[in-house]
């Protein structure tokens, strides 16, 4: 197929590629089967559970409901993938924070290489399934209650223990799969797919809802469905929005050649962190209105079961607890994870290596602390975006009285849409990648 080097592949061209390169036909096949692997194990339950009696006491819960989006239903269904892959992701976070902190670990982290990313990796794992037992523990004795005859005691905590902890890490070398030999990043993608897999519920009840007969029902739900084609439109140019300072590269003479100055950019986003600072940031706000939550319908004592459900309804999603640590959370992940991705100090070692500069800005000292200012500002306004993303609409919702999303917020929306472009953009890059592989193979 005939195509410019430089031009964007079409979508003919991503799926005529698709379906007849053999590497990325099979990279989207390995993504498909793993996500339906994925899928099936939701549907999987725990035996040993009257679910009649646990779907009875959940039905109303705002932290279930939420809990419920990320685990694709799992958690309401009791299903063996009910942690699904929040213990990995709340393991990256820690081992992401410990690294900023202990030299050892940012040694690995920059000066090992490869070896040194795998070992991290491998750390990871192992604080993925410390996580793991120690929610699994939570859950079990929170459904102990629900237990059906024959099934209580010790052997009910353990074989929960044991279900939910293996489903958890089966979850989590899916994801690392994906993320190796498929397409996108596998932690993302299994997300993506829970959240799409309660979609259609929460949009049939949202139909059903408007065609009550109510006119002021109706108006308030387009409203409300207006509000979130907005907040697409939005979260797709924030997503893409960049900010290009200037390059100049310096004369050089080849030979007897000499090159004139070449006008470049450098680019950086607007939102560097993309999706994880909402996942992140949504990961740990759970932990303690479900740990409260867990407690309070234990077999703790009176005056702690009170204290624990006075936490959890404190920290209850849609109230203004939730919301105000919801967007600090997410302000501080912004900066934490842009500090990750976009190194200044590298970056302006790497101009003046290549002889580049930015005009009116002396190499060194000088293009790190601008490159940082330019980088500070850009994240606070990348997180401010997705404060106002990961709230107004919420807030719209309970101020209209369309609660039929149960959870289904904007949260998730950002979520389903910075995975599609990030996804789109690495198979338009594999793409690209097979495109130079014909012209090689043709020359």
């Amino acid at each position: 197929m005939d195509a410019s080097r430089e031009k964007a592949p079409s979508p003919q061209e991503t799926f005529v590629q698709m379906a007849q390169a053999a590497g990325l036909r099979g990279r989207v096949l390995v993504t498909l089967g793993l996500l339906v692997l994925a899928r099936f194990g939701t549907f999987v339950p725990i035996p040993g559970i009257d679910r009649a009696a646990f779907a009875e006491s959940i039905k109303n819960s705002p932290l279930v409901g939420f809990l419920d989006i990320f685990s694709g239903g799992a958690l309401s269904t009791v299903g063996v993938f009910a942690l699904g892959i929040i213990p990995y992701i709340n393991a990256s976070i820690i081992i992401q924070l410990l690294t900023t902190a202990l030299p050892a670990l940012e040694k690995l982290q920059k000066e090992e290489g490869e070896a040194g990313r795998r070992k991290i990796s491998q750390i990871t794992r192992y604080v993925a399934v410390g996580w793991g037992i120690a929610n699994s523990i939570g859950i079990s004795l929170w459904l102990q209650k629900y237990a059906l005859p024959g099934h209580e005691g010790i052997f009910f905590t353990v074989s929960t223990v044991m279900a939910l902890t293996a489903g958890s890490m089966f979850v989590m070398w899916i994801s690392e799969l994906i993320t190796e030999r498929g397409i996108g990043n596998g932690a993302s993608l299994l997300i993506f797919l829970n959240i799409v897999a309660v979609l259609p519920k929460s949009l049939a009840d949202t139909f059903n809802l408007a065609q009550s007969g109510d006119s002021s029902i109706l108006t308030r739900t387009v409203a409300l469905l207006a509000v979130f084609v907005l907040m697409t439109v939005g979260i797709v140019f924030v997503q893409e929005g960049t900010r290009r300072i200037p390059i100049i590269s310096a004369r050089r003479q080849v030979g007897r050649r000499i090159q004139r100055e070449r006008t470049s950019y450098l680019p950086l986003r607007l939102n560097q962190g993309g999706v994880m600072p909402i996942i992140f940031a949504s990961s740990v706000l759970v932990l303690p209105g479900a740990l409260a939550s867990f407690i309070a319908n234990s077999g703790a004592g009176d005056s702690i079961k009170q204290a624990a459900s006075n936490v959890a309804t404190f920290l209850s999603p849609g109230t203004a607890a939730h919301v105000a640590f919801y967007v600090v959370l997410i302000v501080f992940f912004s900066y934490f994870y842009s500090s990750l991705v976009v190194n200044p100090v590298d970056m302006a070692q790497n101009l003046k290596k290549m002889g580049a500069s930015i005009p009116g800005i002396r190499p060194g000292i000088a293009t790190t602390k601008y490159i940082e200012g330019i980088l500070a500002r850009l994240t606070l306004l990348g997180a401010i975006f997705l404060g106002v993303v990961a709230t107004v609409p919420t807030a719209i919702e309970s101020g209209l009285g369309v609660s039929t999303f149960k959870g289904f917020g904007a949260t998730s929306l950002l979520i389903l849409v910075s995975v599609a472009i990030d996804t789109a953009k690495q198979i338009q890059t594999l793409v690209i990648s097979q495109r130079y592989e014909g012209m090689i193979g043709k020359d």
